[in-house]
């Protein structure tokens, strides 16, 4: 198993704790980053929105590219898997732009294909939201773009959506970066499977991520690609005792009020095909983090993870909070014996 973990640009990861003690600043992720890399971490997902869905849209939230960057020049070996939503980047722009990054990187560079979501806040910012399935057609030419830059010497495209005219990106990438997604629909699983590298997924128990994986894997081989590889979104609370994870659990849970994220989530519900009935427990984690149940003592956790490889998961993504100081006690825990 690979272990990544979410870059808390939002300032934390608990809708229900307005102070997580983790600031939503340089000096954070930074130190946070470099010390990843240090006790045995593989990945960090750098999420990418303009306004905070955590913490309520009058919080800061990091960018995504620019924090990125920094980090390429600054890190040493951690894969560096930042989030991208195709209508806030001209593709072929960006992909000069991330084909830089990853050679000041070393190759460590991968992207996290988003098919946006959030209508309100691509007004805010002037940009075209597209429904659903024509999210996915711009997303398909918008990969054929960069991946075309990234690979030719001069590209030509006439698409829908994009346009290029004997286009060139030198220098090119130190190497061809991953490509992540994930989506439920027919329209994501169908454009995943024929390009991209590797399927993302919400926490779910492992008897509901193995018929994904499954499911997938057979997209791929009729596809022709070469085997995908899987991750999957969790929250983790290890404590010594089962008692003290629940504790832990139960304080990140309770729900006193809603607190401002709250609408920019009902929209991100209604505006998706995921499941409408989620618990307001699940509220206080987001991308159904809990659902996985990487919530005990170190051999809980080991036992549960190794069911998750037995599924064919590849890569757990994840989310804790205070993020330095459980990333700490999960690597030595967990990690660090498994």
């Amino acid at each position: 198993m690979r272990y990544g973990f979410w870059m808390p640009v939002f300032g934390g990861w608990l809708r229900n704790v307005p102070d997580e003690g983790m600031d939503a600043s340089w000096d954070y992720v930074k130190r946070l980053t470099q010390r990843a890399e240090q006790i045995g971490y593989d990945l960090t997902l750098i999420a990418e929105l303009n306004l905070n869905d955590i913490k309520g849209v009058e919080q800061p939230a990091l960018d995504a590219w620019s924090t990125a960057a920094a980090l390429a020049a600054v890190t040493e070996k951690l894969e560096l898997m930042v989030a991208v939503r195709p209508n806030f980047h001209q593709p072929a722009l960006f992909a000069k732009a991330a084909a830089n990054i990853d050679r000041i990187s070393g190759g460590r560079l991968a992207l996290n294909v988003v098919s946006s979501w959030w209508a309100d806040e691509a007004k805010q910012y002037g940009l075209q939201f597209d429904q659903h399935d024509d999210r996915y057609a711009r997303t398909t030419e918008w990969l054929q773009v960069v991946d075309g830059l990234w690979t030719q010497d001069r590209f030509d495209f006439d698409g829908r959506y994009y346009r290029t005219d004997n286009a060139i990106c030198a220098p090119k990438p130190a190497g061809k970066p991953t490509i992540y997604a994930g989506g439920e629909s027919e329209s994501a699983k169908t454009m995943i499977a024929s390009l991209c590298d590797a399927y993302v997924m919400h926490g779910d128990p492992p008897a509901a991520i193995a018929p994904k994986i499954a499911d997938m894997n057979a997209r791929r081989e009729k596809a022709g690609g070469k085997p995908m590889a899987f991750g999957m979104a969790a929250y983790a609370i290890v404590r010594d005792s089962e008692a003290e994870a629940k504790r832990e659990l139960e304080r990140i849970t309770t729900v006193r009020e809603l607190p401002a994220g709250y609408a920019n989530f009902d929209q991100w519900l209604s505006g998706t095909q995921l499941e409408r009935e989620l618990k307001i427990q699940e509220y206080a984690v987001s991308n159904r983090g809990l659902r996985p149940n990487l919530v005990g003592t170190p051999e809980q956790l080991k036992e549960r993870i190794a069911e998750y490889e037995a599924a064919g998961l590849d890569l757990l993504l994840l989310q804790m909070s205070p993020q330095a100081e459980e990333m700490e006690r999960f690597a030595a825990q967990v990690i660090g014996t498994a």
